[in-house]
């Protein structure tokens, strides 16, 4: 097990982003800190997490996204440092010099990189780009990527057949100063679009293509002792990373009753497969919040071999007791799995 020099952080989001991220802090020997609203107080995780800290009410503007309360939060939980979970809040510069000035660590890039490269806090859409680990060195894990833009709310991204250029002002990234994670969207011509920090989707792409824990990657960023991990054998390879998200119409709530993507749904023989499910049976599925149920990922030789296990782990889950895309989803991973072009592509 690493040693990270961090014993202890706030995970601040929530979703099955923050799952995945609380359950990479245990594997690491980090005690982990979930927020939640007064929606969630019991949410999955909330649940999994050592310990949880109450934000606020339940809009998101009044907690989730509250950086005074996520600040307060961090101080009054006791922990070393805040690790914000989705692009909003990881690429926020008010909350990051907030956490540093609480005398803090802020796992990501520092404050006043953010405010002129991604303090918008907007997760890239782009049809194509890149994902790294920043470090002083330079880009590592770089990882390029495409995104189906055609499939509405349904996201899936998967790493593209063939070489890639970056572009040039990629290498720039750390001469500027970001460390830590980054997710890049690049437009028709080539050049850099959005540019974000946190745990988007992509992430996942990045985390099966090479091997590596994307949470561990984050916390190495700011540690003065963690040092930099060792590519592994055998990697890179291809990787896809696909959402499955309710389909419950605006406002309205709903109620988990069946399975949702789990290891234990997991194919046999399915090459490095991960599924993170924000709900399990029984969960209220609250109206304020986006509806992301789950992300699934996988790595294999090739994306359309990665697409079809991402897709079988995806099917027959009618039961889960609330409506979702899962069928629309499974169509772009078809596509991709055949080796038919992927519309909007």
């Amino acid at each position: 097990m690493p040693q990270l020099g961090i014993e202890s952080v706030l995970v601040a989001g929530r979703g099955p982003a923050a799952c995945a991220v609380v359950s990479a802090c245990a594997r690491l020997g980090v005690k982990s800190v979930a927020v939640h609203s007064d929606a969630e107080r019991s949410a999955r995780h909330v649940r999994l997490a050592d310990d949880a800290v109450l934000l606020g009410p339940a809009p998101a503007a009044e907690s989730y996204l509250a950086v005074d309360r996520i600040v307060e939060a961090a101080a009054r939980s006791g922990v070393a440092a805040v690790l914000p979970v989705p692009p909003a809040l990881a690429g926020n510069a008010r909350l990051a010099a907030a956490v540093v000035a609480a005398g803090l660590t802020w796992v990501g890039p520092d404050a006043d990189v953010l405010e002129r490269l991604g303090g918008d806090g907007v997760e890239p859409a782009s049809e194509r780009g890149f994902l790294a680990w920043v470090t002083a060195d330079g880009l590592r894990f770089t990882t390029p990527v495409q995104r189906d833009r055609a499939a509405g709310i349904a996201r899936v991204s998967w790493t593209p057949d063939g070489a890639s250029e970056l572009p040039a002002r990629a290498r720039r990234l750390a001469d500027i100063g970001w460390r830590g994670l980054v997710t890049v969207g690049v437009d028709p011509e080539g050049e850099l679009a959005e540019i974000a920090a946190g745990f988007s989707l992509d992430i996942a792409v990045l985390e099966r293509a090479h091997g590596v824990d994307a949470v561990e990657l984050a916390l190495r960023s700011v540690s003065a002792t963690a040092g930099s991990p060792e590519p592994v054998a055998g990697f890179p390879r291809a990787a896809v990373a696909a959402q499955l998200r309710s389909t419950l119409p605006p406002g309205e709530a709903g109620r988990v009753t069946g399975r949702l993507p789990g290891v234990e749904q997991l194919p046999a023989g399915a090459p490095d497969v991960v599924a993170v499910s924000g709900y399990e049976p029984g969960d209220r599925l609250d109206p304020w919040y986006d509806a992301l149920l789950a992300t699934v990922s996988a790595g294999a030789r090739d994306s359309a071999t990665a697409a079809r296990a991402v897709a079988d782990t995806l099917t027959g889950l009618s039961d889960a007791g609330v409506p979702h895309d899962g069928d629309e989803v499974c169509a772009v991973l078809g596509r991709l799995a055949s080796g038919t072009a992927v519309p909007g592509s």
